[in-house]
């Protein structure tokens, strides 16, 4: 893995178009599937030059159905650009209740706080020094439910140095808001994580409608889990814990809920909420409550999963629902199985997962998962099934971009955004023009 570009050298290359599915295929038989997504984090760099108050341009661009999504239920949508000039972005979180102004996070370390409406930055608002090789970097950021108009507690997901090695670090900040001027002060630690590799590393954070704060962690890398993380539950590392930050316990900013099954689980810390996850890159929560991860695969498969309290998502037994490796034997009892799942090839192999819509600008997506794939620019929307473990119906096509889809937003209208990680762009899904 060669050294990532820095952003000026990155400024200075010639933009790249965005990699094929073909492309992905010949790039995973060149340096192997579980590489590909991190091959092009770092080969494929935006030549987007970062210029603070960039506005947005063009009009909304509606998608092309193609490959697989030929054949399925087309709910057309169009991508309207937002906000241009970034580098990089790795998230999009709004304020509760908020959809005028949102946080955006670049993989080098900045946050930047934006106008919404105006695609403009209003000021700067973190700027770390993070790791940015492979999958590391500046990876989330949450809002407290509490955070007001005034400001209030975030929470930040990032890669970082450490006497120990490579860490995850995250970290609770105080904002300061006074007019356009938004100020982070007070860090405080909440967890340090080792990270092994520099891949997997996962990167979300996520308040669940009962207040607490859900951290996912991969497997901490490299291929086929070669330190048996995620079926290790005593480890933090191919996990997602459950952090009631509202609550000091001793000498911790945070305490592990009453109700965590870590706390009746043998061998599992009191905070975890689940294990068996490969690389939880982006979940979210359905309006009733269910947490739903899409897991990064391997070499065959990707997968969407219903996550209930103490479930075991089967990595690395299992890649999807399949043993792994393919031609292992393996049995899915005490394992819960994927709700969806799709092969690698012309759909994609790097998932990326999204938020059920509940806005109201496109009635034909309301109460549908909607997530993409990074590589293949494809998003679709799923209707969720009523218990997890339970197969979905295959989703409906939304469209294909030219995009590398490294994350999806939700406003507090329930509006959806995409981030292009190589175009350095937020787009928000619309209606189709006309």
């Amino acid at each position: 893995m060669r050294p990532p570009l820095s952003p000026a050298a990155a400024r200075r290359r010639p933009r790249w178009a965005p990699i094929s599915a073909l492309g992905a295929a010949l790039l995973g038989l060149a340096v192997g599937c579980d590489r590909v997504r991190a091959v092009v984090v770092d080969v494929y760099p935006n030549g987007w030059a970062a210029e603070a108050g960039a506005t947005p341009g063009g009009a909304p661009t509606p998608g092309t159905f193609d490959g697989s999504d030929a054949a399925r239920t087309r709910l057309p949508v169009a991508l309207e650009p937002v906000l241009r000039g970034l580098e990089q972005p790795t998230d999009l979180q709004f304020p509760p209740g908020r959809s005028d102004v949102g946080v955006v996070l670049q993989k080098g370390g900045q946050a930047f706080v934006v106008d919404m409406r105006a695609g403009r930055r209003l000021s700067t608002l973190l700027d770390l020094p993070v790791l940015t090789r492979s999958e590391q970097g500046l990876l989330g950021i949450a809002f407290h439910p509490g955070f007001g108009a005034g400001g209030g507690w975030i929470f930040t997901n990032s890669t970082e140095p450490a006497d120990e090695g490579d860490v995850t670090r995250i970290t609770r900040w105080t904002v300061s808001i006074a007019g356009e001027a938004w100020t982070a002060a007070e860090p405080v630690e909440l967890l340090r994580v080792v990270q092994p590799y520099a891949n997997h590393n996962a990167g979300q954070l996520a308040f669940g409608p009962d207040g607490m704060l859900y951290v996912g962690f991969g497997d901490g890398g490299w291929r086929g889990d070669p330190l048996e993380e995620g079926q290790s539950p005593g480890s933090h590392l191919g996990s997602m814990l459950r952090l009631d930050v509202d609550h000091p316990e001793g000498d911790r900013p945070w305490s592990a809920p009453a109700d965590n099954p870590g706390r009746s689980a043998p061998g599992w810390p009191a905070e975890t909420f689940a294990i068996g996850l490969r690389n939880p890159w982006r979940y979210s929560f359905s309006p009733d409550g269910r947490l739903i991860v899409a897991d990064v695969g391997q070499d065959l498969w990707e997968e969407i999963d219903l996550v209930p309290p103490g479930s075991n998502l089967g990595w690395s037994r299992r890649e999807g629902a399949h043993c792994y490796p393919a031609d292992a034997v393996c049995s899915a009892e005490g394992m819960t199985e994927p709700i969806y799942e799709y092969a690698h090839g012309p759909d994609g192999s790097s998932v990326t997962g999204g938020y059920v819509y509940t806005g109201s600008r496109i009635p034909s997506l309301r109460g549908r998962y909607v997530f993409g794939d990074f590589l293949s620019g494809r998003v679709w929307a799923l209707e969720l099934p009523a218990a997890a473990g339970v197969r979905a119906p295959g989703p409906a096509a939304l469209g294909r971009w030219q995009v590398l889809i490294s994350s999806f937003g939700r406003d507090g209208d329930g509006e959806l955004y995409v981030l292009d990680f190589q175009g350095g762009a937020v787009h928000r899904i619309v209606p189709v023009p006309g």
